[in-house]
């Protein structure tokens, strides 16, 4: 609850850390607030070094991480313990050092990018700043920040060297090709950009770990700057220290100014280009609820037509079984009609053939008697056909009335022959019918199957397809 003489720096600044993050991006949201509270009870807990631009991106990478106390209790630990805190004492003098100590890395492990920077003029202090003072927070892609930060806690504040180096190192062929304004430029933009693939983010990270920098080396090279401050202290006048002084804070103030800006410019962005994704969402949003409601009337429409065409599948199949029972009906009909014609059939050709057996018997009985008489073989041929015989002059009466007779019995037997051949001929001729309505009626029945299959068949295959394409 207390007061913070830096509140208003504070306030300035948690909108600008991570202002694209879903937990940091709500002005007055969870984060933000999360995030000033931390800031602010550490400007009050620490009166000496108070709260410094940058330190809000450290505390918002603990609280993604850690809830408010525990986040505030590392942010002490890392700034005490860690030694931090000492980087911003007495005019930035321990962060000096940093900067002659990793120049002197530079002038080991890359000689050439060295002589390069000292060339153009490029010195530490205006690229590495915040690398120390925020241990690459600000600038570089979280899944990055957080490898640096475990290796901070692991191996202390000297892991910055190793991945101060092998950001040099990566990025050594591009800077050689560069003058003043491009090398800082390139650190402002290009080297965190690079990053954002956790490849290259990886390899990064590996080569940091491979790098050996020992204590013993950055402690000599501590003392030839510290030898190397005396020095200038004992040959400077006061005053051309003092303006020396003055010159370096003045670059270090109008550096801290151009970082702010383009902080300040990425935040525009940021939110310029959140706005725009909103409103491309809330149109997407609309379009996409516009084709659910599309969507949901052609699937009512769909259920409406299905179950009509259930309707009419359902009176499609009853009509199917009630015509299969009535053709099977027909079927059975014309099958015992069938049965009985061929049954009739079959009596009749039985009773055509005892009756022609029987006429021929008698025919052959009648040739025999009348072979066997002198008389009658005088009047009939072989082939049981009459003679002409001449009239034998005093026959006797007796002959003529046996003649007669065995005239009227052959008549007789010629008409009996010639209903019997007429019954044959009827019998044939009925068979003959019969047959022939036994082909029309398998006709008929094979029509009818044909027609009705055909016919359901059809009817079904035409409601599978209009459901298939309602689906589709």
């Amino acid at each position: 609850m207390q007061e913070s003489p830096q509140d208003s720096a504070i306030t300035r600044d948690i909108n600008r850390t991570f202002p694209a993050h879903d937990y940091f991006k709500d002005t007055g949201g969870d984060g933000q607030d999360s995030l000033y509270k931390i800031c602010k009870a550490y400007s009050v807990y620490d009166e000496e070094i108070g709260y410094c631009q940058g330190q809000s991106f450290l505390a918002a990478v603990l609280l993604l991480h850690m809830p408010e106390e525990q986040a505030f209790s590392v942010l002490v630990k890392i700034m005490f313990d860690y030694g931090l805190r000492d980087l911003f004492k007495q005019n930035f003098e321990d962060l000096h050092c940093k900067f002659f100590q990793l120049e002197r890395l530079m002038q080991e492990y890359i000689p050439d990018l060295y002589n390069h920077f000292l060339n153009v003029g490029l010195e530490a202090h205006m690229y590495a700043s915040q690398w120390f003072l925020t241990l690459f927070t600000a600038k570089f892609p979280l899944y990055m920040v957080f490898h640096i930060i475990d290796l901070l806690l692991c191996e202390g504040i000297s892991v910055i060297f190793n991945v101060a180096l092998a950001l040099l190192k990566t990025s050594r062929e591009d800077l050689l090709a560069t003058d003043f304004e491009g090398a800082l430029k390139f650190f402002r933009v290009p080297v965190p950009k690079r990053y954002r693939s956790e490849e290259n983010a990886k390899k990064l990270m590996e080569l940091a770990c491979s790098m050996k920098i020992s204590q013993k080396k950055l402690k000599k090279y501590e003392k030839e700057y510290h030898s190397m401050r005396e020095q200038q202290e004992q040959q400077e006048a006061p005053i051309e220290r003092y303006e020396r002084e003055n010159r370096r804070l003045q670059e270090a103030n109008m550096r801290l100014e151009q970082e702010n800006d383009d902080l300040a410019h990425e935040l525009v962005s940021s939110k310029i280009a959140l706005r725009k994704d909103l409103d491309n969402a809330e149109e997407k949003a609309d379009t996409l609820n516009k084709e659910l409601l599309m969507t949901k009337q052609k699937l009512v429409d769909s259920e409406d037509e299905k179950r009509r065409l259930e309707e009419e599948s359902a009176q499609l199949k009853e009509m199917c079984r009630r015509e299969l029972g009535k053709s099977e009906s027909e079927i059975k009909n014309n099958g015992s009609i069938i049965g009985e014609y061929k049954q009739i059939c079959s009596q009749l050709s039985e009773r055509l053939e005892k009756q022609q057996t029987a006429n021929k018997g008698e025919v052959e009985k009648i040739r025999l008697k009348v072979e066997g008489c002198e008389k009658c073989s005088v009047l009939f041929n072989k082939e049981g056909r009459l003679k002409a015989v001449k009239k034998m002059e005093g026959s006797e009466e007796e002959t003529d009335e046996e003649k007669e007779g065995l005239k009227n019995q052959l008549r007789e037997m010629e008409l009996e022959l010639a209903q019997t051949k007429l019954q044959l001929v009827e019998a044939e001729c009925k068979i003959q019918d019969l047959e022939h309505t036994l082909g029309l009626a398998l006709n008929e029945v094979q029509a009818a199957k044909k027609t009705w299959f055909n016919r359901t068949l059809t009817s079904i295959k035409t409601v599978t397809g209009a459901q298939g394409k309602e689906t589709t």
